[in-house]
């Protein structure tokens, strides 16, 4: 009776469970997997972002496939003062960023098809790709400590097939923290370009560089070599993510762009996704954006320089975080992720991300949110230490 793409077993995991058990049980749980900063302790300016919901304009319906001009351009004057020249006419919105996945995956692909993505990185790929009918292939980030993450080329060689349609890449990348450098932008954009394959480029965290010395790619934005999608949205953008904005900027050879666009166009208006009312509020919103994020990093920030002083002389390896909200943590392996994930929910109250959940390639590692308030997280990681040491 249903479709074959829905593959994925719905029964609860053992870590779940136990979390219902505990809280059940009236046990106060200390949670490091926190990635919704609207349930993060921020202080938002309420009465500005629900006051530019009620613009009388939102009472008309235009149902412009790419979004209204008003909206697109002030996104274009967003990358403006990150000092990049985006034409509004190549954005295109929508109601996320997962949106703009589905909608560049229906572009580009055909049943069966491929598409390149990082590993490490976030699972909600797999779910995206599976409900497409796309293969997922991955390629590797690879690590040195205290350097950082690296694309390893050689593995994005190997997992191109005749079917492969496009390369993901993330920056910076989640859960790694880590930046595509200048080098590794002009390689990946010469090696789409030869292989005759779109790059498709999530900056969704681009705005938190937790060191500010990061390096930093050339702007995909004026990318002229390769198709390229550059996506983004109000989820981390402006830590809201129940306000549902995203985009997808258009670059490449003009040509290229000009027949991906409009066929991106025909997309958009099947769907209309996009809202009047947020599409209205958009400029307003977008000039909150400094005092939202300045909270914002100032909490990944300091809980990161805590992590990384905690751990100093420790069992545990913090790894190099340049931007994001999340921060792996390499322990030791007297016992297997799994092991280690439940004995801390079940002994410390501690619910943490183990690493397999991100495809880390080998144990043991965790994943701890950023975005914790600095008591919880330094609590939390401090009994998290505890029980490391303990063994």
């Amino acid at each position: 009776m249903f479709s074959a793409r829905f593959k994925w077993n719905l029964e609860t995991n053992a870590q779940a469970r136990l979390l219902v058990e505990k809280k059940r049980a009236g046990a106060q749980i200390l949670d490091l997997t926190e990635s919704n900063p609207t349930r993060a302790g921020f202080s938002y300016p309420t009465t500005e972002i629900l006051t530019a919901l009620t613009n009388p304009q939102a009472m008309i319906y235009e149902p412009v496939p790419q979004g209204l001009l008003s909206a697109r351009a002030a996104v274009a004057a967003y990358y403006y003062e990150r000092g990049e020249s985006v034409d509004p006419e190549s954005i295109c919105l929508t109601a996320s960023t997962s949106e703009a996945y589905s909608w560049l995956f229906k572009l580009l692909a055909d049943q069966g098809d491929s598409i390149l993505v990082p590993q490490p990185s976030y699972p909600l790929f797999d779910f995206l790709a599976a409900l497409e009918d796309l293969e997922l292939r991955p390629y590797d980030l690879a690590y040195s400590h205290p350097g950082g993450w690296q694309i390893d080329f050689d593995s994005l060689r190997h997992a191109v097939t005749p079917r492969t349609r496009a390369v993901i890449i993330v920056s910076p990348n989640n859960p790694t923290g880590s930046f595509v450098t200048k080098q590794e932008a002009d390689k990946l954009t010469e090696f789409c370009s030869a292989n005759r394959l779109a790059l498709i480029v999530d900056e969704v965290f681009a705005d938190y560089a937790i060191n500010p010395e990061a390096t930093k790619a050339t702007p995909f934005t004026g990318s002229s070599d390769a198709l390229t999608f550059v996506m983004n949205g109000f989820s981390k953008t402006l830590g809201l993510p129940q306000m549902k904005l995203g985009w997808i900027i258009t670059a490449g050879p003009d040509e290229l762009k000009r027949e991906a666009f409009s066929r991106l166009e025909l997309i958009a208006d099947t769907f209309l996704s996009v809202n009047t009312p947020v599409q209205r509020a958009v400029p307003a919103w977008l000039q909150l954006r400094e005092q939202i994020q300045r909270q914002l990093l100032h909490r990944v920030r300091d809980n990161y320089e805590w992590l990384a002083a905690l751990t100093t002389d420790s069992p545990c390896r913090l790894l190099t975080v340049e931007g994001g909200w999340t921060a792996p943590l390499e322990i030791p392996r007297y016992y297997s992720e799994e092991e280690w994930t439940m004995r801390l929910l079940a002994e410390d109250n501690l619910l943490v991300h183990s690493g397999y959940f991100f495809d880390f390639p080998q144990e043991a590692f965790l994943v701890l949110s950023l975005l914790t308030p600095t008591a919880q997280f330094r609590e939390a990681t401090q009994r998290l230490m505890k029980q490391i040491r303990r063994h």
